[in-house]
């Protein structure tokens, strides 16, 4: 028999969302707004903002730094390194409230690499590797690696999406 493993949050953080997955852990300093859903056996380290209209899979690493917004979907066995940024809005203005909210989608498997930039409306395949320091602004895909600005393939691995 296994025994469930409760998520452990850190007393210092700000959870409002109530799905949050077994064994999962939110560490200090992270804000999760009410709407958000996170799976089990996460590790969401410190300094994170997660938005209401995001959905994160199993297993998966937020390191610090990373604001998740609203219309991110996040598959199984992703990770997410220190300070990269997401987007969610193509045209960005201050105090515009009737923007296009655009979804961005991490496929299972895939990592992006520390202060990598992906802009909205992109497909991150499955078994990708996003290299630190790049900016995103197309889809990558299955198994691909990319780097640079503006992120370009530099290798592929066929099977990586089986």
């Amino acid at each position: 028999m296994i025994d469930a493993r409760p998520a452990e949050i850190h007393p210092l953080s700000d959870v409002q969302a109530t799905k949050i997955g077994e064994g999962t852990r939110i560490w200090q300093y992270v804000v999760i707004l009410p709407q958000a859903v996170i799976g089990s056996d996460c590790n969401i380290c410190s300094h994170c903002l997660i938005e209401n209209d995001v959905v994160i899979g199993d297993r998966v690493t937020v390191k610090s730094g990373v604001q998740l917004w609203d219309g991110l979907r996040v598959g199984d066995d992703v990770f997410i390194g220190p300070n990269v940024t997401f987007t969610n809005d193509r045209h960005p203005r201050s105090g515009r409230r009737d923007f296009e909210l655009l979804a961005t989608h991490l496929e299972k498997g895939c990592s992006i690499g520390a202060g990598a930039v992906i802009l909205p409306d992109i497909r991150i395949g499955q078994g990708a590797m996003v290299g630190a320091g790049a900016v995103v602004t197309k889809d990558v895909p299955d198994g691909a690696t990319v780097v640079g600005n503006p992120a370009r393939v530099v290798a592929e691995d066929r099977h990586a999406a089986r």
